[in-house]
Order: C-alpha cells, then sequence, then structure tokens
C-alpha cells in the first residue's frame, strides 16, 4: 500500500506516513524542506512539492506568529489523499535558533534566527504520545546545530512505526497530555455548555495564543465525549483546499465579497439541520451534502501572500456599519458563561466508561460502542482543525462545510464572528454567543447546574493534593471524563423512553428540540445499540428544587449575566467609596482626639511628672472589606 495515491515507491503503512521538516524562507515563506519517506514519491527528499490536498501543511506546521515563541507545538488535521484513507494526524514541534549559532549555515539563511518545524503525520491520533517523542527528537536536531544531517530523523520514522505498530488506541495513551481537570479548573461550569455547544454541531471557534495552548484546550474537550479522539475524527478533516480559480489575481477582491457567500451558504443550509427552525428529522442523512452545490469558484479569498500582509480593516468593509455596531452591542449584551459559588455537596456514584469492544457502525461508518459512541458528529462536512492558518480562512464560509471546531491565533479570525456561532476566548474563559435564540438553548438548567457545580467541587477541593498529577480517581480527569460519559449514557438513554417529556426537560427543551434534528442524533437514533438496556434513564442530577438550587441559580445568574455584573460592579465601587469616606472622617476624627489628648498632657505634666506619655494615634479605621 503506497502512502501516497500516486505511484511510484511502495511503503509499509505503519502508524506513522512521514517525518517532515518545514522552514521559514526569507523568499519563498514557509515550505517543506525534507520528508521522508518523500511526500510525492518521484520526487526526492528535499523536494518541496506537495500533493494539492496538503498544500496548507507548511503553514499549519509552522503557525503564524511562531516568531514570537522560541518553541511551540501544533496539532492539526489534513485531509485524505484518497478515497479509502481517513483523517491525517499532525503533531508539529516549532524551535527557533539563531543563525550565528549554526555550525553549517546555508546560503539562503540571511536572517537573525532560523525559523523549522518537525512534524509527524500519523494515521493514529496520538497526540500527546507523538508530542513527548517529537520534542526530544526536535530538541536533538537543532542541537546538532547542522540541518543537513537528517539521518535523526529518517531514525525517528523507523523508531515510531517500530514501537507504536500495534499500539491499541484504547487506554489512557490515547489522553496523554489533556487534562480536564486544567479544563475545569479555567472554564468551570462553561465546560458543560461548550459539551452541549459541539453535540449541537454549530460553528465554534477556539481563539488563544501560543498554538500549544489552544490546541490543548479544544482536543480537552473533545476528549470529554466517549470514544471521540480514539474512532470519532476519523471523517473530521474532508475538505477541499481552495481551487485554483479563486487564486486568479483577477478574481482577489476585498474580503467584503464573503458577505454573499455567508449568506447563500445560511439560506442553503437552513433545512440541513444547522438552523433550528425549519428542518425536518426525517431528512435523509446524505441529503445534507446532496443539495449543497458549491460555487463555481471557491469562497473569494486572496493569494497566500496577499492573506499574509493583509490589513485588519479589510475585513471590516463588508457589513454595513450598522451591522457591525448591532454586533459590537449584542457581544457586550451577551451573557457570559456560567461560574458559581459552592454550595450544598451533592453525591453521585462515578461510572467507568463504558465496553471497550467497538464495531463498524452500520449509518456512521465510524468504529463504534455497545451505545453507539462516538457519536457522529464530525462527519458529513463537519469539520475538525485543532489549528487553521490564515490560509484557511475560507473554510469558515465554504457551503460545502456544515460545520465545524477550529482553533486559531490570528486575530482576523475572531474579528469576523459572523462566521461563527461561537467563539471561544480561552485566555479569559470566556465564550461569546451573539444570536440570543442560541444562547437561550445552551442555558444550564437546575439539573445541569448541579452536574457542573459537582464536578467544579470535586476538583476545586481535591487540588492540593494527591490529585494535583490527574492520577487519582474521583476528582482526576479519567473521573471526569467517565462523569461526562454518565452524562451522555443519560441523555442518550431518556430519549429512547414513551413519555420522555419531563426526563428530557431535565436537560434543557430547547437544547433537545434542537439536538434532535442534528446529524449525529438521527444517526444514532437509526440504529439499536444493545449496551442502552443497562443505561438508566433521566438526568444524574434529577430531582426536587431545594433551597441550595435558588442559591446556586442565583449566583449563577449574578455572576455570570451582564446586568449581575453590573450590579456586582456597582457594589463594589459603593462599598469602596463607603470605607473611603469612613477613612477620611476617621482621620479628621481622629486628629481632633489626638490634639485634645496632647493637651491634655501637657496639662497634666505641669502637675506631675509621670513616665514621658507618647500621645496615642487615633484608632485605625477598619481595613476595606470586600462586600
Amino acid at each position: 500500500y503506497s502512502s501516497s495515491p500516486r505511484g511510484g515507491a511502495f511503503f509499509v503503512l505503519g502508524p506513522v506516513l512521514h517525518i517532515v521538516v518545514v522552514g521559514f524562507h526569507h523568499k519563498k515563506g514557509c515550505q517543506v524542506e525534507f520528508s521522508y519517506p518523500p511526500l510525492m514519491p518521484d520526487e526526492g527528499h528535499d523536494s518541496n512539492l506537495l500533493p494539492e490536498e496538503w498544500k496548507y501543511l507548511p503553514f499549519v506546521a509552522l503557525p503564524d506568529g511562531a516568531h514570537n515563541y522560541q518553541e511551540d507545538t501544533v496539532f492539526f488535521h489534513l485531509p485524505p489523499l484518497s478515497g479509502d484513507m481517513k483523517c491525517v494526524y499532525g503533531v508539529s514541534c516549532y524551535r527557533q535558533i539563531e543563525a550565528k549559532a549554526l555550525k553549517v549555515r546555508q546560503a539562503d539563511v540571511t536572517r537573525e534566527t532560523v525559523q523549522k518545524s518537525v512534524c509527524v503525520l500519523s494515521r493514529v491520533p496520538l497526540y500527546g504520545l507523538l508530542q513527548a517523542k517529537l520534542q526530544l527528537i526536535t530538541h536533538a536536531y537543532f542541537e546538532e546545530k547542522d540541518f543537513s544531517q537528517i539521518s535523526i530523523l529518517k531514525e525517528l520514522y523507523e523508531h515510531m512505526n517500530g514501537s507504536l505498530r500495534g499500539s491499541s488506541l484504547e487506554g489512557s495513551q490515547v489522553y496523554l497530555g489533556l487534562s480536564p481537570r486544567d479544563l475545569i479548573l479555567h472554564f468551570r461550569h462553561k465546560v458543560l455548555i461548550l459539551f452541549k455547544l459541539i453535540l449541537l454541531e454549530k460553528k465554534v471557534l477556539f481563539y488563544v495564543s501560543p498554538v500549544n495552548r489552544l490546541v490543548g484546550a479544544l482536543m480537552t474537550v473533545l476528549s470529554l465525549f466517549p470514544g471521540m479522539i480514539e474512532h470519532g475524527l476519523v471523517d473530521s478533516s474532508h475538505y477541499r483546499p481552495r481551487g485554483s480559480l479563486s487564486e486568479d489575481p483577477g478574481l482577489v477582491e476585498s474580503v467584503s465579497g464573503a458577505e454573499e457567500f455567508v449568506s447563500v451558504s445560511v439560506t442553503d443550509l437552513a433545512g440541513a439541520s444547522l438552523e433550528l427552525e425549519g428542518a425536518e428529522p426525517a431528512r435523509p442523512a446524505s441529503a445534507d451534502n446532496n443539495h449543497l452545490k458549491p460555487p463555481s469558484r471557491s469562497s473569494p479569498d486572496s493569494s497566500e501572500s496577499d492573506w499574509e500582509t493583509l490589513d485588519p480593516s479589510v475585513l471590516e468593509e463588508g457589513g454595513p456599519k450598522e451591522e457591525a455596531a448591532a454586533a459590537a452591542a449584542a457581544a457586550d449584551l451577551q451573557p457570559d458563561a456560567f461560574d458559581s459559588e459552592s454550595g450544598t455537596p451533592i453525591t453521585v456514584q462515578p461510572q467507568a466508561a463504558g465496553e471497550q469492544n467497538v464495531t463498524q457502525g452500520l449509518v456512521s461508518g465510524l468504529e463504534e460502542d455497545q451505545h453507539g459512541l462516538p457519536l457522529a458528529i464530525f462527519t458529513k462536512g463537519y469539520l475538525c482543525l485543532p489549528y487553521m492558518a490564515l490560509q484557511q480562512h475560507h473554510l469558515l464560509s465554504d457551503v460545502t462545510v456544515r460545520g465545524f471546531v477550529a482553533g486559531a491565533t490570528n486575530i482576523l479570525f475572531r474579528q469576523q464572528r459572523h462566521l461563527s456561532d461561537a467563539i471561544v476566548e480561552v485566555e479569559e474563559a470566556r465564550i461569546q454567543i451573539q444570536d440570543p435564540e442560541l444562547r437561550k438553548t445552551l442555558a444550564l438548567t437546575t439539573a445541569d447546574l448541579r452536574f457542573a457545580d459537582y464536578l467544579v467541587k470535586h476538583v476545586t477541593e481535591n487540588r492540593d493534593d494527591v490529585f494535583l498529577d490527574g492520577t487519582g480517581w474521583e476528582g482526576g480527569d479519567e473521573w471526569i471524563r467517565a462523569q461526562f460519559t454518565l452524562y451522555l449514557h443519560s441523555l442518550l438513554s431518556s430519549t429512547l423512553q414513551q413519555d420522555n417529556e419531563r426526563l428530557l426537560a431535565d436537560y434543557g427543551a430547547p437544547f433537545i428540540t434542537a439536538w434532535k434534528i442534528t446529524h449525529n442524533y438521527r444517526v444514532w437514533c437509526s440504529n439499536k445499540h444493545p449496551g442502552m438496556t443497562a443505561i438508566t434513564p433521566g438526568h444524574p442530577f434529577q430531582g426536587q428544587y431545594s433551597v441550595a438550587d435558588v442559591k446556586l441559580r442565583l449566583s449563577h445568574s449574578v455572576q455570570n449575566s451582564e446586568r449581575g455584573k453590573k450590579i456586582g460592579n456597582a457594589m463594589m465601587t459603593t462599598s469602596r467609596s463607603m470605607v473611603q469616606t469612613g477613612k477620611a472622617v476617621g482621620q479628621s476624627v481622629g486628629g481632633a482626639l489626638t490634639s485634645a489628648k496632647s493637651a491634655m498632657s501637657s496639662w497634666f505634666s505641669t502637675l506631675a511628672q509621670p513616665a514621658p506619655i507618647t500621645s496615642p494615634e487615633a484608632q485605625e479605621p477598619p481595613s476595606e472589606v470586600k462586600p
């Protein structure tokens, strides 16, 4: 079996397809400098040529803004080269070194620093394991200070294929480096919103720098879905690169033209389970792609060189100023996601993940367990791109892409809010959703809040003990994944029951209505799953309301709604003003008392000569009290 369908030399396919070195050339930009085995079988190891499907490889392997960091790590997905292949999983380790430190300085090295990435292209999604091995080799490769010494890279290819061959995708090695504990410590209750957002197959964009934080957060969220990383991403990168027509300079206009295609895509996809209204649950799963005809050329983008120097203001010319103002207002008014104070502890028996036996799904085409998991979310044009280069920007508005979970570090992605349903700002742990209907759909119910609060308590209470390394059970990484597995199992089981309105209400009626018209739910319902008979229906935290629920809801509302934040800020301001006023009054009154005491002491000293009396200062006002 050839690693490329274009003929030439044949290689036995192991877990690792290629080792690739990508460098930055001062005239040509990012380019492939070395590949083993060659990416193009008829070319040499040092060829710069790429398969058309992998034309974006240099830009995702050597990320935008990489020069700002001494080293970085990237996870990325590439489309398959042939119909019988699946998603290609990429891990890239980037480093830079001063040119004067090189033992052998090649003629094309004209800058003060040399920037390169060493990449592994793999058939298995062992991101953390590949990263750990690759970081060591990249360090050794740079320590040689002679990039023509490529023997170490060939040895890496042989070693990885030898050590990973026959490796099982079950077990903790799949999740190496992905910590749900850290995710919950940072996002807290908002993790459940992210979970439900992806269940609805919305367009979700993660944003933060550097890239290793970005891909770590995104892939950790996906690891909460049972079986998703192991078996659910095989069709997640099926997109077509921009055609040659769209690179014709005569067609290059400002990105304002993207508005036209955005409106087309929304109109065409309104009945294809992407909008909450007007969708037909009985529509066949394949209907999404059948009636979507791509335009004669891909979405109007400029050439790669134009993108690299594009002024951000160009992207703002597309819509009228009123739309921009409305978008800004919506961003200001949108309720942020949720934090809450600790309430009364709620207990539930943790359950381990389901059976490990997997079979080929008849409808989804994915390797499924006894419960029909992983869900067929990343199929039929719903993409998972842990890191997107600027050159891939057109995919956000491509009519053949029905949705995505993608990561970006370039601010141009974040500025075009209309191309995403939700923007996850990882640094601030904020989820920005402009559509009020979607915010309503994702609002956490009381049972959801109990579940999220339960997770947050267990993680935060155990953060300074044996659970710190994530290897413990209760409050540990595996325990958190087990809780989300239980949540999803219970949700799916509840949908199978007769007269289940009350059961499903605990998950949110608007959410259930929206989820039932998604592709992944329709595929799951189209087949029977024997493991579901053992699952108890109903929300894991269903039950009667209590005073603790009222407190939880109140703290949730106050801390996360815009109005609640304004009230909180007003209270803080008022409190500070009162304290400052108290200090001023205390100082004036205290000053008078001090003068009076000094006078009395002077008068008393004329009558007697006691031990010297130091004039007591005014009593210090109370320290500032946090409301």
